[in-house]
């Protein structure tokens, strides 16, 4: 059952059947099995089971957490760790936890960001690789659940569809889409509460983008989205075409391309790719003489700073940033391989993501003839595959269309503020988390240029902070209101399709602080956890 706080005797909470994920913990000692060198993951068996639950009128809950996939489950961590006291309850749309880490299933799928920064900075990241594969992360996450007791608040199949707030009651009336595990069947129900902190993402994870091909329909072989991979697609001695040139697709070569016929990733334009090194060279020297959580410690703010210092030298001296990816990836290729046509973008780095591939994988792919790179723009699809507008024709048997995401803000939910609907993308972002004149609302967004969950935690711990401090003054709304005069400013400087296909959905973003959406971690961290003035333009009551 839920334990629920509620603030008035004469509501009583209401729980309705849910379903609970149950899994066998990983073993308790693994950091001294690291120390020896012998570490390997452990998987968590996963059981799924609908627990019946009482239901009533009003439930009432302190935090209403949207979402349990990382920033979801790394959030009410936190929530546990720093306000016990505090009730809450965490929605998820779908039938089990991890988020992305659960819904991508493709080939190979991994971090695009080191693990040192984008695991949670209560956990230490204990796994020698720096760059993961997705079952470790999703086994990472749910390890961190488990460890915090979080199941028993985790309802899933629970879709979130409106948020009404009242300047009454000062709560939230969410309306709640519950669909049942069984049937096609779907209930609403309604939960009250004090706080929502959306932890829903930033992509449609019902679809995928695909531009419209000519002739799609006309190709005999098998079409797939990464994002809804068929569990048995057999891959083995077929010719393979991936489509595009990000994160996805360069992760997606090296790993098919050991078991296909022939694989081209056939591009519209290049992406600035970074070799890394799988395991991080200060591992092993300071791994002899300092504890683990130490090492951790130091290796993230080493890989801090230096994804700081990556994305400045991107702003103030681009040309020498790419001159230098460029010369390594000719180290790579070798003289003869057309980098100029293959992997010289016409944008300067970091306008757009910098793709980051661990020991070379997809260099070493190329070298030893397993995948082709052909950069060129897509005429039509065929019976036998896609004719280029080169003239060239790419036969396949099996066509990946990584072509990118959806974005969907805020998990679509429909917000109203005493009877009147709110459009956030008249609202200005507060310190990259609230929207100016929405009360008790906060988003967990991580950064762009960087790893996702350095911003989602300090969001999670900020918002830990306006909840003690409204419970230790008697507070029972917080607020963000401009005070003062202020322009507007584009809310990302990022150019990547994904994100300007999305600009009409987004919220504004401020000229000046705190309403200036920041991508530094150092000074975000300075303004949440250590400024005295970290709740300024904020109006309690």
């Amino acid at each position: 059952m839920y334990h629920v706080r509620t603030f008035n005797k004469e509501l009583q909470p209401s729980i309705n059947s849910s379903l609970r994920l149950t899994q066998r913990p990983a073993a308790e000692n693994d950091i001294p099995d690291y120390l020896n060198g012998t570490y390997t993951s452990r998987p968590l068996i996963t059981v799924a089971r609908e627990i019946p639950m009482k239901k009533e009128e009003n439930e009432l809950v302190d935090v209403l957490i949207v979402g349990a996939g990382l920033a979801g489950i790394g959030s009410a961590c936190q929530l546990r760790r720093r306000s016990p006291e505090l009730s809450f309850t965490i929605l998820e749309a779908r039938s089990v936890s991890g988020g992305t880490w659960d819904l991508f299933r493709y080939p190979g799928i991994r971090s695009d960001s080191d693990m040192y920064t984008y695991s949670y900075g209560f956990k230490p990241w204990v796994n020698k690789s720096a760059i993961a594969d997705g079952d470790t992360i999703l086994e990472y996450i749910r390890e961190a659940a488990d460890e915090h007791d979080l199941n028993q608040h985790i309802r899933y199949n629970h879709k979130v569809v409106s948020a009404q707030w009242s300047s009454t009651d000062n709560l939230w009336t969410v309306t709640v889409t519950r669909s049942d595990t069984q049937s096609d069947n779907e209930e609403s129900l309604i939960i009250r509460c004090r706080f929502i902190l959306s932890c829903s993402g930033y992509y449609d994870y019902d679809q995928g983008y695909t531009p419209e091909f000519a002739g799609i329909d006309d190709f005999q072989g098998e079409i797939v989205h990464p994002q809804h991979w068929p569990e048995q697609l057999d891959y083995k001695n077929k010719r393979v075409v991936v489509i595009g040139s990000g994160a996805t697709a360069v992760t997606l070569v090296p790993t098919m391309s050991e078991d296909t016929a022939s694989l081209v990733m056939l591009q519209r334009s290049p992406t600035y790719i970074a070799n890394v090194p799988g395991e991080d060279p200060w591992l092993k020297p300071l791994i002899k003489f300092l504890p683990a959580s130490w090492v951790f410690r130091l290796i993230r703010w080493k890989k801090v700073l230096l994804q700081q210092y990556i994305y400045r030298l991107s702003r103030k001296n681009p040309k020498g940033l790419r001159r230098f990816l460029l010369n390594k990836i000719r180290e790579e290729l070798g003289p003869d391989y057309d980098v100029d046509t293959h992997f010289t973008p016409d944008y300067n780095p970091w306008d757009q993501r910098l793709c980051a591939v661990p020991d070379g994988d997809i260099f070493a792919a190329i070298r030893e003839g397993r995948a082709e790179v052909v950069t060129d723009h897509i005429d039509s699809f065929n019976s036998k595959g896609i004719a280029l507008k080169s003239g060239k024709q790419l036969d396949a048997d099996i066509v990946v269309v990584a072509t990118g995401l959806k974005l969907k803000f805020g998990g679509d939910i429909a917000y109203s503020i005493d009877g009147k609907e709110v459009d956030v993308t008249e609202r200005y972002v507060y310190r990259g988390m609230m929207l100016s004149d929405i009360p008790n609302m906060a988003m967990s967004v991580g950064y762009t240029n960087s790893s996702w969950t350095l911003k989602t935690d300090l969001t999670a711990k900020y918002v830990c902070g306006l909840l003690k401090k409204m419970n230790r003054n008697g507070y029972t709304s917080v607020t963000p209101t401009i005070t003062d005069k202020m322009g507007e400013v584009p809310l990302l400087d990022f150019d990547a399709g994904y994100v300007l296909r999305a600009q009409d959905i987004m919220p504004k973003n401020g000229d000046r602080d705190p309403w200036k959406n920041n991508d530094k971690y150092t000074k975000d961290f300075v303004n949440l956890e250590l400024k005295r003035n970290k709740h300024s333009e904020l109006t309690f009551r």
